[in-house]
């Protein structure tokens, strides 16, 4: 069994963290795996591993993958499905609110997230059941 580390938000990771990461593998690169290392973090993290200094670090990385954004009816898929898991029987968000949702948000599910989370606050609050743009 390979125990895998997942590090988040690594963009706002200080340089002689990386330089760090970097040393560790350098220490375990002729034994085994012993561990898997993902790092995770918004696109700037690809840039920051491209500089001069980074770039060891860069070097020793298999894969690396950026994730895009939703489409608007990925977005749509998207809400349905987590309204779905909650247990809501009917549909809350209407075709134009969820359009709404898609555009303000550019389809990035964390901002997806956010807002609908709001947009559910307020029609529940408001005690209605349904979901229209105004």
């Amino acid at each position: 069994m390979t125990p895998v580390f997942i590090l988040d938000e690594m963009q706002m990771a200080k340089d002689v963290f990386l330089s760090d990461l970097n040393l560790l593998f350098n220490f375990y690169m002729d034994l085994s795996n012993l561990f898997l290392l993902l790092l995770c973090g918004l696109p700037y993290l690809r840039d920051r591993l491209t500089l001069n200094h980074n770039r060891p670090l860069a070097q020793r990385l298999l894969l690396s993958h950026q994730v895009e954004p939703l489409t608007k009816d990925e977005v749509k898929e998207y809400v349905v499905h987590h309204m779905n898991l909650a247990g809501a029987k009917n549909p809350i968000f209407m075709d134009a609110a969820m359009e709404a949702l898609a555009v303000s948000t550019k389809g990035y599910p964390r901002l997806v997230n956010k807002l609908a989370v709001r947009a559910l606050c307020t029609v529940s609050s408001a005690r209605r059941n349904r979901l229209t743009p105004i």
